[in-house]
């Protein structure tokens, strides 16, 4: 080429000009890349595609698109075992909730019929007695239905106490048993173990537990008088039991202390017993106090338990059938008198 605005000469080769070259490809291009028509005859070599360069490290590489034909992954089969354990748990949810609902629907009709006075009357199920026995239930309890949410602790605490004490009359009955087998002189607290176990079991459950049962029911303040007042009377037989005099009837401490310098293991059984006593005298304390903060809560009060005593009274077929007629003897008196 020419300096100084000359004119240019052109190479006989055209593919040997410098600009041609240095951009010609390298050894390391494909072989079809460095096919030269021009210089042979030969026939092109097959194509090879270049490696691809590994990118450099530290550098993301982008994602992969799957081709149309290629599979889709879907999940592994952990994924698709936990989906379908999932799948089993809220199924199981789902069964549990509609048998609650099933329940609440039940015990809403029971309740209706109730306030109504239908004659789908509810059946008495307390005592949980067998159906060839041939004393049947007296009483119908239901906590979860009957009583308010709020209560049904309280009234089940009450309920287990209950129990206890019957079963602590029982254990009593065989400790007074090998006490007496031991001393033959004990013969009378034998014999009033006995009286207490087949009395308390149901007097109890009649003059104290029923009316608490009824005064949240109902929130009865008349109720709640009917059972402070004899609650506290049990506590007072439960502080006896636990304390033990002698031909009592009550194998407590002072009775267990006297028995362990005779024979060991009626002492260790009166013992048992005496640890219940007191358990139950603690417990009944504490229920009362907690059910009487519950009673002065619901704004009852003596006047209201006066009301509730009188309207009661009235209301009763037998009281006013007593009443009409006595009436009526005493106008017929009146009458016949000179």
């Amino acid at each position: 080429m020419a300096q100084h605005g000359g004119p240019a000469v052109l190479p006989d080769n055209p593919f040997q000009d410098p600009a041609v070259v240095q951009h010609r490809p390298g050894p390391d291009s494909a072989a079809l890349d460095a096919y030269n028509p021009f210089e042979s005859g030969a026939p092109p070599p097959p194509y090879r595609a270049p490696p691809e360069a590994a990118p450099p490290p530290g550098t993301a590489q982008p994602p992969r698109r799957p081709s149309p034909t290629e599979p889709r992954n879907y999940g592994s089969y952990g994924t698709q075992a936990s989906a379908a354990a999932a799948t089993a748990e809220l199924l199981k949810r789902q069964e549990e909730l509609n048998r609650k609902a099933e329940e609440l629907d039940r015990r809403e009709r029971e309740l209706q019929n109730a306030a109504l006075g239908g004659s789908a009357a509810r059946a008495n199920n307390w005592p949980p007695l067998p159906s060839f026995c041939p004393v049947k239930p007296c009483f119908y309890q239901d906590i979860p239905v009957e009583i308010p949410a709020d209560f049904q602790k309280t009234v089940t605490a009450m309920y287990y106490l209950w129990m206890a004490s019957t079963i602590g009359l029982l254990l009593n009955f065989l400790s007074s048993l090998a006490w007496f087998c031991v001393d033959p002189s004990s013969g009378s607290g034998f014999g009033l173990s006995i009286l207490w176990a087949l009395l308390y079991t149901p007097c109890s459950f009649v003059c104290w537990y029923r009316p608490m049962y009824k005064a949240f029911r109902s929130d009865s303040s008349f109720n709640f008088f009917v059972f402070f007042f004899i609650f506290f009377a049990q506590n007072v037989v439960y502080v006896l039991q636990a304390i033990g005099i002698p031909n009592w009837g009550f194998s407590g401490w002072i009775l267990s202390l006297i028995a362990l310098r005779t024979n060991k293991a009626v002492a260790v059984m009166m013992i048992l017993v005496s640890l219940l006593f007191t358990a139950q005298a603690v417990l009944g304390i504490i229920m009362l106090k907690r059910i009487h903060s519950l009673y002065r809560r619901t704004g009852a009060s003596f006047q209201k338990a006066q009301e509730e005593f009188a309207a009661g009274v009235f209301s009763n077929q037998a009281v006013r059938t007593a009443a009409a007629n006595a009436a009526a003897g005493a106008a017929t008196n009146a009458f016949r008198a000179p």
